[in-house]
C-alpha cells in the first residue's frame, strides 16, 4: 500500500494511493468531497481537512493523515460467506467501506426495537396486520421502523462487485446494504429477509459486518449460518422455514405459474412473485420462476431506485454534516436534492 507523505502530497498522488489500496475509483469519486478545488491544493489546512473527509467516509485509518501507510480501520473485523478469490487487501475495502456508510445509516435513523431475538414469525405477524403478503416494501417498511436503516449501493468499493449483500452491527444496532440490481421485488425481498435473518440470529453479533459475497438464494452454500439464515428469510416471506410448494402439472411456463402464483399467494399471505421463486426451487424450473415476474409485475423498474426512494424520505440529514451528506448521497446514486 502506499505512503501518503506530507510533504510531496498532491491531489493526483492521494488517488493513486488510495486506488494502490484496493478502492474502485468510483468509490474514491464518491467519497471525494464536493468542496476541494484546485486552489485548495495550495493550502495546509485544506489539505488536512480532504484527507480528514477521505479516512472518514472510507474507513481508513487517521494514520493516513500524518502521511503513514493507507489502512482500513475495520480490515479484521469481517465475516465473509462464500468468499472465492478476494485478497486481504480486497476484503478490508469491502469491510471499511461497507462499514463506515453502515454507521452514518445509523447515526441519520432513529433507533428501534432492533432485530436481535426477533423471531421470524413474529416479525412476519407484525408486517402482515398492515399489508395483505410479506414483500420487498412491507420488509423496508418494517425495517426502518424499528431502527434498521436498509439501501442499495451504486458505489462499490472494488472495480469488480465482489459483494451481494452486508449486515453492518455497530453498538447493538444493524444497518443492511444491499449491491445487487433487479427489476421484480420478489429476488430483492428474500436478499432483504436473509439478511435481516442473519442480524436476527445474532450472526453479526462479535464483528462489525457480515458479507455476502454471492447471493443466497443460488449460491447452494452449506454454510451453517447461512443455511440458518434462509429459513429465517423462508419463514418471513412465506412462514415455513421449507414451504411445501407443488405444482399439478411438470411443465409449464411463465405465464401459467404467474397466474397460479396470484391465485395461491395473497389468501397465504405470500408475495406472488415469492411463490412463484419458491416453485422455480422446489422444480428446478428457474427460467419459468423468472419469466412469471414480467407477468406478475405491472413493469420492470429498478429496486435500487425503489429501495433509495424509501431511504431518502427516512433517513434524518439533519443528523449529517454536509460531507457525511453528500457522501451518502453519492453511494446511494442521488443527485438531486
Amino acid at each position: 500500500m502506499a505512503n501518503l507523505m506530507a510533504d510531496s502530497f498532491d491531489a493526483k498522488s492521494l488517488r493513486r494511493a488510495l486506488r494502490h489500496a484496493g478502492l474502485s475509483r468510483s468509490a474514491v469519486d464518491a467519497a471525494w468531497p464536493d468542496w476541494w478545488t484546485d486552489e485548495a491544493e495550495t493550502s495546509p489546512s485544506a489539505r488536512a481537512d480532504l484527507r480528514f473527509a477521505l479516512a472518514h467516509n472510507l474507513g481508513l485509518s487517521p494514520k493516513a493523515l500524518i502521511g503513514e501507510r493507507v489502512e482500513f480501520v475495520w480490515r479484521d473485523r469481517a465475516r465473509f460467506k462464500n468468499l472465492t478469490g478476494q485478497t486481504d487487501g480486497e476484503q478490508a475495502a469491502l469491510n471499511s467501506f461497507g462499514t463506515s456508510i453502515g454507521r452514518l445509516l445509523l447515526r441519520a435513523c432513529p433507533g428501534g426495537r432492533g432485530l436481535i431475538d426477533l423471531q421470524a414469525i413474529d416479525l412476519r405477524q407484525a408486517i402482515l396486520a398492515s399489508q395483505e403478503v410479506v414483500g420487498l416494501q412491507g420488509l423496508l417498511s418494517a425495517c426502518w421502523a424499528i431502527g434498521i436503516p436498509t439501501i442499495a449501493l451504486r458505489v462499490f468499493p472494488l472495480e469488480t462487485k465482489a459483494m451481494h449483500a452486508m449486515v453492518v452491527a455497530w453498538d447493538g444496532r444493524h444497518a443492511i446494504l444491499l449491491a445487487r440490481e433487479a427489476s421484480y421485488p420478489a429476488p430483492i425481498a428474500f436478499t432483504v429477509a436473509h439478511e435481516i435473518g442473519h442480524a436476527a440470529l445474532g450472526h453479526v453479533s462479535d464483528v462489525s459486518a457480515l458479507v455476502d459475497i454471492e447471493d443466497p438464494a443460488t449460491s447452494n452454500s452449506n454454510d451453517a449460518d447461512e443455511i440458518a439464515a434462509d429459513c429465517y428469510a423462508l419463514t418471513l416471506l412465506t412462514g415455513s422455514p421449507d414451504p411445501d410448494v407443488r405444482t399439478t402439472v411438470e411443465r409449464f411456463g411463465g405465464q401459467q405459474l404467474a397466474a397460479a402464483a396470484n391465485n395461491a399467494g395473497p389468501p397465504r399471505g405470500i408475495e406472488p412473485g415469492t411463490l412463484a421463486l419458491c416453485a422455480g426451487f422446489r422444480t428446478g424450473n428457474w427460467a419459468a420462476a423468472m419469466s412469471a415476474l414480467r407477468y406478475i409485475y405491472p413493469a420492470p423498474q429498478p429496486m435500487s431506485a425503489v429501495i433509495n426512494q424509501t431511504a431518502l424520505s427516512l433517513l434524518n440529514w439533519g443528523a449529517l454534516n454536509d460531507n457525511d451528506c453528500g457522501y451518502l448521497r453519492n453511494v446511494m446514486g442521488i443527485t438531486s436534492e
